[in-house]
């Protein structure tokens, strides 16, 4: 076996303010309904920053406000050195009909100021677009987004679920400081999307980052964790931290074993055979 190489673990500056650790926190999965589900979750919430997590991803579509909601039950007064992300841009939908885009400027408006009335802030320190509203001029979003970041309640913009061209169109209205797009060792769709966000130095927060076959899609994964006492999540996530220094992986867990499981793949080290087994995964 070669000798083993650092996966860059360490931390990331978003937007060049954030200092925040590579692994965060994906929340979208905590329970929020009462009793003893709810108390569980807070539980989890608090314990993701007792473990050193600095980066919560949150959105108002995660239980239209609920989630949001659920982290101020847990952690407000917040500590200093943390990060909650949320997103906006999807609308609720009537009873029976499907969540829908919707990038009016007067709705994302609504949809911030709202967002900033639940988590309890003045200034939401990352503000993602959950997704590009084909419907409305990229120039109307992300320009209304731009009029908060000017009134001081907006730090950073983010976008979520992009292409190249329209991150490259974006980035001529705004700073973009993040990007959020489904990736992952077994799902490499967007890679050149990632590729982009590496050249620019804009942190790519993959979501859904261990796929749901990683622990059985592959003996190379399985193999690679019994070589380093690990699971197969923890795998994908070293991977991850490993392919640039602009990722940070937001494994969501409603289950605090799995989240210190999470956690631990920070420490974890791939050798430059290891990597270059995993890598080749995709090209199977």
């Amino acid at each position: 076996m070669t000798s083993s190489t650092p996966n860059t673990s360490g931390t990331f500056r978003i937007g060049g303010e954030f200092e925040v650790r590579r692994i965060g926190f994906g929340a979208m999965r905590l329970p929020t309904e009462a009793g003893a589900p709810r108390e569980a979750s807070v539980a989890v919430a608090r314990r993701a920053v007792e473990l050193g997590i600095t980066l919560i991803d949150t959105a108002f579509m995660y239980g239209w406000g609920a989630n949001e909601e659920l982290l101020v039950e847990a952690l407000y007064p917040y500590p200093d050195d943390l990060l909650i992300a949320t997103k906006v841009a999807i609308e609720q939908p009537a009873p029976g009909e499907e969540a829908s885009v919707n990038g009016r400027p007067e709705f994302l408006r609504e949809q911030v100021e709202q967002a900033l009335r639940r988590l309890r802030v003045e200034r939401i320190g990352l503000l993602q677009m959950h997704r590009l509203d084909p419907k409305v001029p990229l120039a109307d979003q992300l320009g209304t987004l731009r009029e908060f970041q000017l009134d001081g309640k907006i730090g950073h913009i983010g976008l979520s679920e992009v292409t190249v061209d329209e991150l490259a169109q974006a980035r001529q209205i705004v700073d973009v400081a993040s990007v959020q797009n489904r990736y992952s060792l077994l799902d490499r769709e967007h890679e050149a999307v990632l590729d982009a966000c590496d050249a620019a130095g804009i942190a790519f927060l993959p979501w859904r980052p261990v796929h749901p076959a990683a622990s059985t899609a592959t003996a190379e994964i399985a193999a690679v964790a019994a070589e380093l006492d690990a699971t197969a999540a923890q795998i994908a996530l070293a991977w991850l931290l490993d392919r640039s220094p602009v990722v940070l992986p937001i494994p969501g867990t409603a289950s605090l074993d799995h989240l210190a499981e999470n956690v631990a793949a920070a420490g974890l080290r791939l050798s430059d055979e290891q990597r270059g087994r995993l890598d080749r995964i995709a090209e199977a």
